[in-house]
């Protein structure tokens, strides 16, 4: 039974909260931290910050990740940048600055002292990565670069042209594979988590299945960091890696751990549309586009399917600048996604089945020249016309919103600890600083916070009270959980039916899409709850699963991570339903004011949801718990960009 949720959150002014609580925090000495194990699962930039800067400490770490090598981790594929307050611009930016930008831009759905803290030890992060060699850009005296974001009107983004995500990647790999080599961290890629361990209520294990061989695996620990990303695949169609999932924090949430604000879910405005049903991804072009690129689509609908270079510019709309003249092209990804939906809804989109926008650098190569925007984007060109056979140095890109990043996640306090003792959940995996909408060139942020600069310090405070309490990986906690993977691996393998798992992903994705995608309402939502169970019973009675879980079985993987999909849309929509507002992505259409914008319902609904497992749904629905929201700081305002 969970009572009131306590986000221990320190006492005293915002702006010394961190630091006071860094001076009053717990400590476990050199000589004691070789004697605690922590398993680290996930190995992108959060938890392969984690890893190596806890091995660094002397604690023995064990990470885990189903790539074949870290350097796989999805972060790898963000490409735009990664904010800090460094003001090497000039341009009046500061800490309270990007706090305050990340509060707005999460439509006031977020914690006031994780983002101060956030943006606090932002620019720690950038000093942090210069010195681990991260060729950031620079201007030509030698000084880091920055750029312009959506929903800032400062330059405050460090980059590596279009490949700040890989970069950033090595920079934490290299620091990962010298603890490796050191011996404080031992490393399991392809190995994959398939549920958690409690003993007397704390996380104490893992249960995991070896890609390779398909042999499950006990793992004991004194405390368990989940650091496995977000759960964006739940859509099918999305700019994640195919391999990304929700197993491994959907177990934890089954296992007792709060799954807060599961309904918050980024559509980004800048991705190569859909052409066809043989995609199984989307592809992301880079925010940072918008710095240079204008967003237009024609006026009049009958001029939709001329190319563009026979609209002329009287002819033109282009809709950001005429609707949020203060930000135009780098208004926040919500409203920009939103509004391209509406013009294309208009029938004013361009492109096979209208639904695309124009992204047109034609004004910014006439100021500027073909050279210096090849310099600044030229590996995301690249990939563009590698996969549209269109120069857009020579036609604007076109470009539709996609499924991005998931802002909700397991739900955790001030520490990044959840509500289940031991259990630490970091990066993209929580639901902690972005609220309902992040902002762009925040979640390498967020990531290399957490891992670099906030688990270490805030991990001691449970792990000094933990000394000894160690159990064996062989003890009756282990074997019951091992038991039920084995349980559920059999199930899967005795389904012998026909369909694939990409049909029914598929299916499951295109209805959470219309129902409970960039715009929802509450009958699309009643419908979703009522569709979602049934094809779960289609899954589980006529999917087609070859092979034996023995073995290498990538028909077996993903057939896991499906059945929890299934399973974790219906949370989704519950979350959506329950939340009787709009708020940043959360678009409900019953809610939004006379111009278009979400309408947010402060009195009842400022505050995180936050909801406990109670069994499968013969048993009970899932219990919502709330925490509330408290601005001492900033003032809940209408959030406007214009």
């Amino acid at each position: 039974m969970i009572g009131t949720l306590d986000a221990k959150i320190p006492s005293g002014p915002l702006d010394q909260k961190w630091r006071s609580h860094r001076d009053h925090s717990r400590l476990v000495s050199p000589n004691n931290r070789r004697k605690f194990d922590i398993i680290v699962v996930g190995s992108g930039l959060a938890g392969g910050s984690a890893a190596a800067t806890l091995g660094e400490l002397g604690y023995r770490v064990k990470c885990f990740c189903f790539q074949d090598s870290p350097r796989r981790a999805h972060s790898i594929a963000a490409q735009g940048g990664i904010n800090a307050a460094k003001n090497y611009q000039n341009d009046g930016d500061s800490v309270y600055r990007l706090f305050h930008d990340t509060i707005k831009g999460g439509d006031f759905r977020s914690r006031e002292a994780n983002v101060y803290r956030l943006a606090e030890v932002s620019n720690l992060i950038i000093d942090q990565c210069v010195e681990q060699g991260v060729p950031f850009a620079r201007e030509y005296g030698g000084l880091l670069a920055n750029r312009s974001f959506g929903g800032a009107q400062v330059s405050r983004t460090f980059y590596a042209r279009g490949q700040t995500g890989q970069q950033l990647l090595l920079g934490c790999y290299q620091a990962l594979c010298r603890q490796i080599a050191a011996g404080t961290v031992q490393m399991f890629p392809q190995t994959e988590m398939l549920d958690l361990v409690l003993v007397n209520g704390n996380a104490k294990g893992i249960i995991t299945r070896s890609l390779r061989s398909g042999k499950i695996g006990k793992h004991a620990a004194d405390a368990v960091v989940l650091a496995t990303g977000g759960y964006g695949n739940v859509f099918y169609l999305s700019t994640n890696a195919r391999g990304c999932n929700v197993t491994a924090t959907y177990r934890a949430y089954k296992k007792g751990a709060l799954f807060a604000n599961p309904c918050f879910t980024q559509i980004h405005p800048t991705c190569i549309p859909v052409s066809g049903e043989h995609q199984s991804k989307l592809t992301l072009m880079s925010e940072s586009l918008r710095n240079d690129g204008r967003v237009w689509v024609p006026k009049r609908k009958e001029d939709s399917g001329k190319p563009p270079d026979e609209i002329p510019e009287t002819d033109r709309d282009y809709y950001l600048e005429r609707k949020y003249p203060s930000y135009g092209n780098l208004a926040p990804r919500d409203i920009s996604s939103r509004s391209a939906k509406e013009v294309c809804d208009e029938g004013r989109g361009v492109g096979p089945g209208g639904r695309g926008v124009y992204l047109d650098f034609a004004d910014a190569i006439k100021r500027l020249g073909e050279d210096t925007i090849r310099e600044r984007y030229g590996n995301l060109f690249e990939v563009y016309e590698k996969i549209t056979g269109e120069n857009a140095y020579k036609v604007p890109m076109r470009i539709y919103p996609a499924v991005h990043y998931t802002m909700g996640g397991l739900w955790v306090d001030y520490n990044l600890m959840s509500n289940v003792p031991g259990l630490f959940v970091i990066g993209e995996a929580n639901f902690s600083d972005h609220g309902a909408n992040r902002l762009g060139a925040s979640a390498l942020m967020q990531g290399l916070a957490d891992g670099y600069f906030i688990l270490p310090y805030t991990l001691p405070n449970y792990l000094a009270g933990q000394m000894g309490k160690r159990p064996p990986a062989d003890s009756p906690e282990f074997q019951r959980v091992e038991s039920e993977v084995g349980a559920r691996i059999k199930k899967l393998l005795d389904v012998d039916g026909k369909l694939s798992l990409d049909s029914i992903h598929r299916e499951l994705g295109l209805l959470l899409w219309d129902k409970c995608g960039m715009a929802r309402n509450a009958k699309g939502l009643h419908e979703a709850l009522q569709r979602i169970p049934e094809l779960r019973e289609k899954f589980w009675r006529e999917v087609c699963v070859p092979g034996d879980g023995e073995d290498f079985n990538q028909s077996l993987e993903r057939a896991g991570r499906v059945a929890d999909f299934l399973e974790f849309a219906e949370l989704m929509c519950a979350d959506a339903l329950a939340r009787d507002e709009s708020s940043g992505a959360h678009f409900r259409e019953e809610h939004q004011t006379p111009d278009g914008e979400a309408l947010r319902d402060d009195e009842n609904h400022a505050a995180v949801f936050a909801w406990e497992f109670q069994g499968d749904e013969q048993i009970a629905p899932p219990k919502l718990h709330r925490e509330p929201l408290h601005f001492e700081t900033v003032h809940l305002t209408q959030r406007s960009y214009k």
